[in-house]
């Protein structure tokens, strides 16, 4: 239980400070703004991590560090969660399609985009089809059952899927903003690889902690134990 505690609070704390040097970053890249300029570009990155992976990956969380409480509490934390993550990601996305447009720039030419987009699009999807099943209206426990691996997995890919982005985002702005100075590595280039690096960090422990059946939910281990012992299931 110490060790879930130190992970949780370690994975908040590494979570917080990649955002934070985003918006270090952005700042030193001309700060925030509405006007189709860089600094409207400038509110993608902080809002698509704070959004797709940051509140993502406490949606996710929030299914171990309140294990045990009611599960309809759990669901709809969860959910709301999610919900402003993907508003995040969606004025994220505007921003960047507002400066391109804006500045006459080529939209969705990159592998960042491709993915970028892909990947809010499958979160939407998983938004939309968690919601029906089971939360509103809701399906049966059997199909819940049923649906509820494919859910999870998506959870996990997606969330993998977005960090990748992220990465290749950071890469990509730095070789534009910097060029042939970024070998040079200036202060800026410092700040967003390290930015980069906290990233891939919160992503270890968020999976580490989702990943370890120690820390699931009770009534989880008990369906999974009771779907072991079925005709046919070995029980291992």
């Amino acid at each position: 239980m110490i060790l879930f505690q130190i992970l949780v609070l370690l994975s908040q704390l590494v979570g917080l400070a990649g955002i934070t040097l985003i918006g270090v970053w952005m700042g030193k890249l001309g700060g925030f703004g509405w006007d189709g300029s860089g600094k409207e570009f400038n509110l993608h990155p902080l809002l698509m991590t704070i959004g797709l992976i940051f509140l993502y990956a406490e949606a996710i969380l929030a299914y171990r560090v309140f294990r045990n409480s009611k599960k309809v509490y759990i669901k709809s934390l969860h959910g709301i969660i999610h919900m402003l993550a993907f508003v995040c990601a969606v004025v994220g996305l505007k921003a960047v399609f507002d400066n391109h447009n804006a500045n006459n720039i080529s939209n969705m030419y990159s592998l960042h985009s491709w993915i970028g987009l892909t990947t809010v699009i499958l979160f939407g999807l998983q938004l939309l089809c968690g919601f029906v099943t089971f939360l509103f209206p809701g399906l049966q426990q059997s199909l819940r059952a049923v649906y509820l691996p494919t859910h999870v997995y998506f959870g996990v890919f997606i969330f993998g899927m977005a960090v990748a982005t992220a990465l290749m985002g950071i890469t990509e702005k730095l070789l534009f903003t910097l060029d042939e100075k970024y070998h040079n590595l200036p202060t800026t280039a410092i700040i967003a690889n390290t930015a980069g690096v906290l990233l891939v960090l919160f992503a270890l422990l968020v999976g580490y902690v989702v990943c370890n059946s120690t820390w699931k939910r009770r009534d989880v281990i008990d369906a999974e134990e009771a779907n072991n012992l079925l005709p046919g299931r070995s029980g291992y």
